[in-house]
C-alpha cells in the first residue's frame, strides 16, 4: 500500500490547470453520479480515488509525465478512469480504435510510443498483436477480464491508495485519425492549443446545472464521443451514461429513465430514431433533453427538420474534427438557411479555396480551410511529409468540399474524392482498394462514397477487371464476399460497379473524384 499523499483544497481554476477537475468536483459532492453503464457505475468520489490509483500503478511500473498510454477499451467505466488518470498523471493518452485490425492496432500501440497499454478482455486477438509487436511498453494492464501477458487492471488498480496525489502535471491526448493512403496518423501539439472557441460555444449553450446527465451514444475512441459527450459534461459536474452499443429505441428508453438532459449524436442517429414507429416514440418522454448536438457527417435538411419537430428547439450542429475548426448552428437560425453546418465562430478564419490554392467568390464550390492558430498547431506525429500536405501556408483542410454564401454560412456539397462519411465514420477508400486489388481478378479498383438516405453515404466499389474475367453479377458477389472476409465491417462495400477502364491522370493515378461526382450528379451506374 503506497504512503498516503496530503490532500489539498483545489480552487476550479486550479484543478482545472492541474489536471484536477474531477477531484475539485468530488470534493464538492463525492456522492454524485459520475458514470453509468452497464459495466459498473461510478460516484465522483469513487471515479477520483480509481483516476488516483491508477496514476500510481502506472508511475510504479515507471510511467513519467510525457509518457504515452495507449487505451483499446470499449465504454466502461475503466475508459473513463484512465481518461482522467492521465488528466492528472502528465500523461499522453491515446485510444485506440477497437473496429481496427490487429495490425493496424499494434502499429498505433508502437507508433504513439506508448509506456503503458490498457486493453480490454473483449479484444484478446487485437491486444495480443499489439503486445507483441509495439516496442517499449513497461506496463500492460487487462480490462474486464485477462489477457494474457497482462496484468489485471483491478489488482494493479487497487493495490495503490485513493487520496489525490500531491503533484499532478496536465496530461494530453495524441487521437489518431486515419489518412487516405497508408497508416493512421497521430493529431500530435508540442504545445496547447488556445481555448477552443468551439468549446466556449458548447459551454454557453449548453448551461449544465444541477441534476444534469448526459448519454454517452458512441465509441469514446472517438473525438468527438470523447472530448464533447464524456469529457465535457464530466469536467462540469454532469454525470455520463455509458452506452456500450447504440440503438435507436434504447437510445429513447435510456433518456426517458434517466432523463437525460445532453448528449451528442451523428446524422444517423437521428434519422434511425426518426424511422421509429410512432408508436415507439410516444412510449418515451423525451422532454428532458435541453441539448443534442450533432457533428461528425453533413445531415440531410429532412432529418435535421424532423428532429426540431420532435424534439424541439434543442438540436445544435458543429463542423470541426481532431485537428481543429469551429463552425456552428443553433436551432432558431438553421431553419433561415437549411442545409447549412453554420458560420464560423469569433476568432476562427475560414476560407474555400480552389485547386490553385486561391480563394473562391461566395457560392462557388472549392476545398474547406481552415486558418491554424498562431500557437499550438498541430502536426501528424513523427510523419512531417503529411503535416506539410495538410498546410497551405497558414491554413489547413481536413479535405471537406463546400461554399461559402453572401452571408458567411458554410454549406458542405461532399467530402473529397478521398474521404467517405458513413454513419459519422471517416472511411478511406485507399486502404479498401488495396485489399480488394489482391482478388486475382481486379486490374484496378476504386472504392467511392455514393449517396445513402439513412447513413449519407455509402461504399461502392468501382472495378476494372483483368482480361478473362466476366463483368457480372456473380463476379460482383465474389468481389463482396472477398471483401466481407479482408474488410471490418464499417469499410465493405454495399455494391459493385465494372468500367471497362477506369479514368486516370497522365501520371496513372485513378482520377476517383470524376468517379464518384457521376454518382452525385444523378447517375447511378457508370
Amino acid at each position: 500500500m503506497a504512503v498516503m499523499e496530503s490532500a489539498r483544497a483545489w480552487s476550479r481554476e486550479e484543478a482545472a490547470a492541474a489536471g484536477m477537475v474531477v477531484a475539485w468536483h468530488a470534493a464538492q459532492a463525492p456522492d454524485r453520479p459520475a458514470i453509468v453503464s452497464e459495466a459498473g457505475n461510478r460516484s465522483y468520489g469513487e471515479l477520483n480515488a480509481r483516476a488516483n490509483r491508477l496514476v500510481r500503478a502506472l508511475r510504479r511500473a515507471g510511467l513519467k509525465a510525457g509518457d504515452a498510454v495507449a487505451l483499446l477499451c470499449s465504454n466502461r467505466p475503466e475508459f473513463v478512469e484512465t481518461v482522467v488518470a492521465c488528466q492528472r498523471g502528465g500523461f499522453r493518452l491515446t485510444p485506440v480504435n477497437w473496429h481496427l485490425k490487429g495490425t493496424e492496432v499494434a502499429y498505433i500501440v508502437d507508433n504513439c510510443e506508448a509506456k503503458a497499454f490498457i486493453a480490454d478482455a473483449r479484444f484478446p486477438a487485437s491486444a495480443a498483436e499489439a503486445a507483441g509487436k509495439a516496442k517499449g511498453v513497461v506496463a500492460k494492464l487487462a480490462v474486464g477480464g485477462t489477457l494474457p501477458g497482462f496484468t489485471a487492471y483491478d489488482v494493479a488498480v487497487e493495490a495503490e491508495e485513493g487520496g489525490d496525489i500531491a503533484d499532478p502535471v496536465l496530461g494530453t491526448q495524441m487521437m489518431y485519425t486515419s489518412g487516405t493512403t497508408g497508416h493512421p496518423k497521430g493529431v500530435y501539439r508540442k504545445q496547447a492549443a488556445p481555448v477552443s472557441p468551439l468549446l466556449l460555444k458548447l459551454t454557453e449553450t449548453a448551461a449544465f446545472r444541477a441534476g444534469d446527465l448526459a448519454l454517452v451514444t458512441g465509441p469514446l475512441y472517438h473525438a468527438a464521443p470523447l472530448a464533447l459527450n464524456m469529457s465535457f459534461p464530466l469536467n462540469a459536474g454532469v454525470g455520463c451514461v455509458l452506452m456500450d452499443k447504440w440503438d435507436a429505441e434504447e437510445t429513447l428508453r435510456l433518456v426517458a429513465e434517466y432523463r437525460i438532459t445532453h448528449t451528442h449524436v451523428v446524422p444517423t442517429m437521428l434519422h434511425r430514431m426518426l424511422q421509429l414507429p410512432e408508436t415507439t416514440k410516444a412510449k418515451y418522454d423525451t422532454s428532458s433533453l435541453r441539448w443534442i448536438l450533432h457533428g461528425a457527417a453533413p445531415c440531410p435538411a429532412h432529418v435535421k427538420e424532423g428532429a426540431i419537430a420532435w424534439f424541439g428547439p434543442v438540436v445544435f450542429e458543429y463542423y470541426a474534427a481532431t485537428e481543429g475548426g469551429g463552425i456552428f448552428v443553433d436551432s432558431h437560425e438553421w431553419p433561415q438557411k437549411k442545409g447549412t453546418v453554420g458560420k464560423p465562430l469569433p476568432g476562427v478564419v475560414v476560407e474555400v479555396h480552389d485547386e490553385d490554392g486561391k480563394p473562391v467568390k461566395p457560392n462557388e464550390v472549392g476545398t474547406i480551410y481552415f486558418k491554424a492558430p498562431d500557437s499550438g498547431r498541430f502536426e501528424y506525429f513523427k510523419a512531417p511529409e503529411k503535416t506539410e500536405g495538410a498546410y497551405r501556408g497558414d491554413f489547413y483542410t481536413m479535405g471537406d468540399m463546400g461554399f461559402i454564401d453572401a452571408d458567411g454560412f458554410l454549406f458542405l456539397t461532399g467530402r473529397s474524392a478521398e474521404v467517405i462519411i458513413s454513419g459519422g465514420v471517416n472511411i478511406y477508400p485507399a486502404e479498401i482498394d488495396q485489399e480488394i486489388l489482391k482478388h486475382p481478378a481486379v486490374a484496378d479498383a476504386a472504392a467511392v462514397g455514393v449517396p445513402n438516405e439513412e447513413w449519407g453515404e455509402e461504399v461502392k466499389l468501382v472495378v476494372e477487371l483483368n482480361e478473362g474475367y466476366r463483368p457480372d453479377d456473380a463476379m460482383a458477389r465474389e468481389l463482396l464476399d472477398f471483401a466481407a472476409a479482408n474488410l471490418p465491417g464499417y469499410q465493405r462495400p454495399r455494391s459493385v460497379d465494372f468500367m471497362q477502364e477506369l479514368p486516370r491522370m497522365p501520371s496513372g493515378k485513378v482520377l476517383r473524384r470524376t468517379i464518384r461526382d457521376r454518382y452525385w450528379q444523378g447517375d447511378r451506374k457508370i
